[in-house]
């Protein structure tokens, strides 16, 4: 069940609540009782990162695990394409030389 922050834009008041998603909102304050209160939007305060993330984590034992961050020096050598020969530029335009009489 996720958590929710609320405020009251009556008194300011501020307050988390923990409730399933088809639950309606509170709609009264509870510290001054006024039907003013809203759904704050809030960052969540985890972040998943790192290379210690497998995508078997929580699968079964005989399962191989595979660092979906991959490492961070073989992986990154191994992505990245070597550049080829550079291109060459292309020829002049020929120039048109005409005499006017």
């Amino acid at each position: 069940m996720p958590i929710y922050e609320f405020e009251c834009s009556g008194c300011g008041h501020r307050f988390d609540r923990l409730q399933k998603m088809s639950d309606p909102d509170p709609t009264d304050c509870p510290v001054c009782a006024v039907p003013k209160v809203q759904r704050m939007l809030s960052a969540p305060s985890f972040r998943l990162a790192g290379s210690g993330w497998y995508e078997t984590d929580f699968k079964k034992d005989g399962d191989k695990k595979r660092n979906l961050a991959g490492d961070a020096g073989a992986a990154s050598s191994a992505a990245t394409p070597t550049p080829g020969p550079a291109a060459a530029p292309a020829p002049a335009p020929a120039s048109s030389s005409g005499s006017s009489d």
